[in-house]
């Protein structure tokens, strides 16, 4: 057997590496969450690396999910070892072939980043509602809960659906694992191999249609037969879980990691039990143990293979002792008596029953529950909570957890300062913006410290729907012990805000423990940032203990070339301050790892870089903090006062980062929203903004057309309604003929421009003594924000031209 190696890599990339190893051809159709697992392999294929047997996959995207689904379908029937990547819709989209492929019992995987399918709203995170919508299909659904499962629940699920014949959908909790980054151990070529057999794959090649063995597939079939022809496939589904346990059993012996159908975690003889599969058996894991070491006796049930559901397996791993059982699903069915895995357990427990077969004395209470959907946290706070619901003589049955239901009542309450957080675990959380670099850092820093010390290293990054220009956070984690904490960070002992602008709109240290350290990227020196700071932060530094550290890294961006992408300069504070490893061997890891990012884009880029980290360390500086809060400046309300009710009570507390708190009652029931709530919220996210001289303005009208957000536009109006401007106001005869003797104005909102520039970029109107000042030039926005706010407002108020 060759060597392995541990590498630290996320889920997407793991699953990707096996399918792309034991696969001859790739259909893909990007689709988030999957989308990187199909860019993977295209990446790979386009560089010649090949699989286990010498061959390069052959990768074709497709125009639509269904179209993937059939080219896979398709390539199956030619006896080629084929495989796809989706999620959410796009697997909704592939039932049809799903069906066919299934019926005509040919082996294959498929690789889903479960997604939540669109219902009242459209959401990317991650739930199972995709991967149950797809449980009639007659596909084996195998669940991986970490990174290190995802590379060898893909290996085993190959290996089974060529012995089984019976299709695998292999799937992980899109985003919280899907782009999970950990430190694994990576299975080589020769694992791969030896997990499966030539004689398999031969046989799946001999089932091909062919010319030369010529018969038929597919048939149209009447009444008469259509039943019996459907019944024929049960004994291959009734085999299928024991040919699953060989295989993880064969597994284990070649890796040491052993897995069971259902793998059974926590005391010898408990008295309550939670049963359910994804992520969030991590933390479950981590709770149980916590509580057990206090004189608890609880367990948990993680499903790895959830169809075919197998009765006599579930019924092995249950504890003779239990008494109470919790069943979790990831999902939501309306309507049904209860949800699918919840189902299932009452159905296995009740034929159990029925056989004489049930390993507890008498039969134990069973109540479902709801939790997590689209990526809803679930934190060891809200698990304690269901274990202390099973000890209520009557538990609430399918009930909710992790949400305040204040309508049908079905929510449990949690205490959120449980925290069973091991302190020998790093915890770090940083605050970017979408596309400044941030979250590229933090995965790169996961990774340094992953595969450069001894540390077991967890990376996961929180992005917001809307992506570019919203807050990104970068929750790290590393430490001695492996780490199973699929959820948020709420206890750090470093935090970083890597843009001023967010003290002002989010509680940045409500996270921070107390003596840890806050690292702050500032536009203000050592010398003048305590003033500049909101009173409420101040109070919290001070209350906190904190060590707090500043660096301009926009200047320092700015000075080297690098524009506003302050990632590495941020990076190399994080590594000089916590002192993972040796300041000098983190900087030339540090650059090693820009070398390989952008080394394709040429020396010039990567030298702005490393140029950026050299320079970084004489500006970090730390503040000593004074005895007693000093500052004058308050928080700003989240919106204007002058706000609808609905802004004020639901959009608001959303845009604050406290959408968890609000009740279900609060929401529409059918996901309508008014509309033009999102003039309210001020993001504020704008570096430069530009500003306007109407002296040079040609009046082309272009920068509001070229404007991305809208936040740059222009009026033409009477002169009586100057009266009422604010004094910085800016206006100009119009210079168009219709409307004579009227004024002119173009007018930036300064709190909602994204600082892009590209209305300076279109601007043609240049000063012919300096030809590089325009009719539009950039400059700082918190010094005009103020005056250009009052400018804003009383834009609005001025009547547009009736273009009847």
């Amino acid at each position: 057997m060759s060597k392995r190696k541990n590498i630290t890599i996320d889920g997407n990339e793991a699953a990707a590496y096996v399918a792309h190893k034991t696969n001859e051809v790739c259909a893909i159709y990007p689709i988030t969450p999957s989308s990187n697992m199909g860019e993977w392999a295209d990446a790979w294929s386009a560089q010649g690396r090949t699989n286990i047997w010498g061959t390069v996959p052959t990768v074709v995207e497709l125009q639509s999910e269904g179209g993937a689904s059939g080219a896979v379908h398709g390539a199956l029937q030619t006896g080629s070892l084929t495989t796809t990547f989706t999620a959410s819709q796009g697997l909704l989209l592939m039932i049809p072939n799903m069906f066919k492929i299934a019926g005509e019992l040919t082996s294959t995987v498929f690789h889903v980043s479960a997604r939540t399918v669109a219902t009242h709203a459209l959401s990317i995170f991650g739930d199972h509602s995709d991967v149950m919508a797809v449980r009639q299909t007659g596909w084996a659904l195998l669940a991986s809960s970490s990174v290190q499962e995802i590379m060898d629940q893909a290996l085993i699920a190959q290996a089974a659906t060529l012995e089984s014949r019976v299709p695998f959908l292999h799937f992980f909790d899109g985003f919280r694992t899907s782009h999970e980054v950990m430190k694994i151990e990576q299975l080589s070529d020769d694992d791969m191999r030896a997990m499966l057999p030539d004689a398999l794959i031969e046989a799946h090649r001999n089932r091909a249609l062919t010319p030369d063995r010529p018969f038929m597939r597919g048939t149209a079939q009447n009444p008469d037969v259509f039943f019996q022809g459907r019944e024929t496939i049960n004994p291959f589904y009734a085999a299928c879980p024991d040919i699953v346990q060989r295989v993880m059993d064969r597994f284990g012996d070649l890796t040491g990691r052993r897995y069971r159908l259902f793998q059974y975690i926590g005391h010898p003889e408990a008295e309550r039990i939670i049963i359910l599969m994804g992520s969030g058996a991590g933390p479950v894991e981590e709770t149980v143990a916590y509580l057990n070491a206090r004189g608890e006796k609880l367990g948990m049930i993680r499903v790895h293979l959830y169809r075919p559901f197998s009765v006599k397996h579930f019924i092995e791993a249950i504890p003779s002792s239990v008494r109470s059982i919790a069943v979790l699903d990831r999902t939501k069915e309306p309507g049904a008596a209860g949800e699918p895995l919840y189902t299932d357990v009452m159905t296995a427990l009740t034929e159990a029953m029925t056989q004489g077969k049930l390993p507890t004395t008498v039969f134990p209470r069973v109540i479902g529950g709801r939790y997590g959907l689209s990526s809803k946290e679930f934190t060891p706070a809200m698990i304690k909570a269901v274990f202390d619901e099973l000890t209520n003589d009557e538990p609430k049955n399918h009930f909710t957890v992790g949400i305040h239901d204040d309508v049908m009542h079905t929510s449990l309450a949690w205490d959120p300062n449980f925290n069973i957080e091991d302190p020998r675990v790093f915890r770090g959380i940083f605050y970017g913006l979408g596309a400044d670099g941030t979250v590229s850092a933090n995965k790169d820093s996961i990774k340094i410290i992953g595969e450069e010390t001894d540390n077991y290293a967890q990376g996961y990054f929180v992005y917001d729907s809307k992506k570019s220009g919203s807050m990104t956070t970068s929750h790290l984690r590393f430490g001695p012990i492996p780490i199973k904490s699929t959820y948020l960070i709420s206890s750090a002992q470093f935090v970083a805000c890597h843009q001023f602008v967010f003290l002002e709109k989010f509680d940045m240290l409500s996270k921070l423990v107390e003596g840890g350290v806050f690292l702050l990227n500032s536009p203000y020196g050592p010398d003048e940032v305590w003033d500049h700071l909101p009173r409420p932060v101040q109070e919290k530094l001070i209350e906190k203990k904190a060590k707090f550290y500043v660096i301009n890294a926009y200047k320092v961006a700015e000075e080297t070339g690098m524009g506003e992408r302050v990632n590495r300069i941020m990076q190399t504070c994080f590594f000089a301050i916590s002192g993972i490893l040796p300041r000098e061997e983190a900087i030339e890891k540090i650059k090693q790892s820009v070398k390989k990012t952008y080394g394709a884009k040429g020396d010039r880029i990567v030298q702005m870089n490393w140029n950026a980290i050299d320079r970084t360390l004489e500006r970090l500086h730390e503040v000593k903090l004074p005895s007693k809060a000093t500052s004058t400046i308050e928080l700003p309300p989240t919106v204007s006062p002058h706000a609808p009710k609905f802004v004020q009570e639901v959009t608001a507390p959303m845009i604050a980062g406290y959408g968890d708190d609000l009740p279900v009652s609060k929401f529409p029931v059918d996901g309508t929203f008014p509309t033009g709530t999102t003039m309210w919220e001020k993001r504020n996210i704008a570096l430069e903004i530009p500003e306007w001289d109407p002296v040079l303005c040609i009046q082309c009208g272009k920068c509001a057309i070229v404007c991305p957000h809208a936040t740059i536009r222009i009026k033409v109006f009477e002169e009586r309604y100057t009266k009422a401007a604010p004094a910085a106001f800016k206006y100009c005869d119009y210079k168009g003929r219709e409307y004579p003797g009227w004024k002119y104005c173009i007018q930036i909102a300064p709190e909602d421009c994204t600082g892009c520039g590209v209305c300076v970029d279109i601007c043609p109107a240049k000063d012919k003594e300096n030809p590089e000042r325009k009719a539009l030039n950039m400059i700082p926005q918190i010094p005009v924000r103020l005056q250009e706010r009052q400018n804003w407002d009383f834009f609005l108020t001025l009547p547009e031209v009736d273009r009847r």
